[in-house]
């Protein structure tokens, strides 16, 4: 009889990519708070990583929708996954909208502020009111055409991604077999821009004690003072939506949110430490397709998801506008509400692809609408860094509940499949993240 195999060794505890970045995001905390003039210094740790991370955004995404669109084969079946994509997006953006709403008009956590506006300083907000100038109207319809191709690559705009790469799948489509050897090389430039991943998501402990180093040196704990009511009111409105209303949709298809969580942990501890949900799109992608999701499914929803389904920034969004009028006195009667969330549920849809996006985004709804003064948003800007994390996180996670639900109701996988697949096909994953 042969002699077996011996088993591969299993990977040490100190070797795992989600607990380096948890013992990373505490040292960073703790440098921050005990030493925060040294801990100013590390900033160009975490902005650094996500730099590298978002180099790799618009190839990815560009090759993941082609390849995607291209297996599709029947057209039709396209344009339904897109009908109920775009469906799903607005129905579940909206509630986030409305719970956000909700909440804070029952907390009413900035009632008692008496805020002057007149003392604010307006240029503190002035760069985020520039940027949101092009969120709005006919400006963010055009800013979706890129002025040549090759400009989507370099400015790393998402919809201009996805416009570039939808009409290059129907060119490639329309051109038949000949196709085959450009499709054939798109395969191969995705696999090297994963592997590209793998290495430098090995750094991802160090872009994460860096970035959480300067927020706390930077903000410090005591700062946040009489905002801390809307941040706890924000995390806890968040952690609501993300475990009973996303909770509730994954239960009703059939898998668990809780196991689903435990097989992202390295993407959102990602998140937790680099404050941007962009940097663990390439990881999510990988970890979707193997739960059996495919590729055109994937494709489609999460990059498209990053536009239009920004559960996160929509809650703050809400809560943010209503937390500013409470604080300076700006009555808002219910109608004014209703129409803040018909402006919001548009200004939402372009935030993708800029700095500070749920901070550009509020600006973008407060300027479209008269009452509550854009120069408030300076209230928010010492603790806006500590809702972002939040914010980014409830966003990955709404994208990914979003693609499993479209998967299964495109029966590319089957709710026992997905249910057997979350447990044992983490540790393969996270095994192919390691070994690069």
């Amino acid at each position: 009889m042969s002699p077996q195999a011996p088993a591969s060794a299993p990977t040490p505890w100190y070797r795992t990519l989600y607990l380096q970045v948890l013992v990373a995001v505490a040292a960073g905390i703790i440098v921050g708070w005990l030493a925060p003039e040294q801990g100013k210094y590390l900033k160009p740790l975490g902005d650094g990583f996500v730099k590298l991370v978002k180099m790799l955004i618009s190839p990815i995404v560009f090759c993941t929708i082609v390849l995607g669109l291209g297996s599709v084969g029947d057209m039709r079946k396209l344009g339904r996954v897109g009908l109920r994509t775009l469906v799903y997006f607005e129905i579940v953006s909206t509630l986030a909208l409305i719970v956000g709403l909700v909440v804070v008009n029952s907390l009413r956590p900035g009632e008692g502020f008496n805020v002057d506006v007149a003392q604010l300083a307006p240029d503190a907000t002035r760069e985020f009111a520039r940027n949101a100038q092009s969120l709005s109207g006919v400006g963010f319809v055009l800013n979706i055409i890129p002025k040549t191709i090759f400009e989507a690559f370099v400015g790393g705009d998402l919809l201009q991604v996805l416009l570039v790469a939808l009409l290059t799948s129907l060119a490639l489509a329309g051109m038949g077999t000949p196709s085959a050897p450009l499709i054939r090389g798109l395969e191969l430039l995705s696999t090297m821009l994963f592997r590209i991943l793998a290495i430098i998501v090995r750094l991802a402990p160090v872009g994460a004690f860096g970035a959480m180093a300067f927020t706390v040196s930077s903000y410090g704990l005591g700062s946040l003072h009489r905002l801390l009511a809307l941040m706890a009111g924000f995390y806890v409105t968040s952690g609501f939506f993300v475990f009973v209303i996303l909770g509730g949709i994954a239960r009703a298809c059939g898998f668990s949110l809780f196991r689903f969580l435990a097989f992202i942990k390295e993407e959102l501890l990602l998140v937790l430490g680099t404050s941007s949900s962009e940097t663990a799109m390439p990881g999510m992608i990988a970890k979707l397709q193997a739960l059996g999701c495919q590729k055109s499914t994937v494709g489609l929803v999460i990059p498209t998801g990053y536009s239009f389904n920004l559960d996160g920034t929509n809650i703050y969004m809400a809560m943010a506008a209503v937390f500013l009028a409470q604080a300076t006195n700006t009555p808002l009667s219910v109608g004014q509400q209703l129409t803040f969330l018909g402006v919001a549920m548009l200004t939402s849809k372009g935030a993708s692809g800029v700095t500070g996006a749920g901070f550009v985004t509020l600006a973008a709804t407060l300027a479209a609408m008269p009452g509550i003064p854009v120069e408030a948003m300076a209230l928010l800007l010492g603790v806006d860094r500590f809702m972002s994390e939040c914010r980014a996180i409830t966003n990955l996670i709404g994208n990914g509940v979003a693609t499993l639900v479209i998967s299964l109701w495109e029966k590319d996988v089957t709710s026992a499949a997905l249910r057997a697949s979350l447990g044992p096909l983490q540790k393969s994953i996270q095994s192919e993240f390691n070994n690069g």
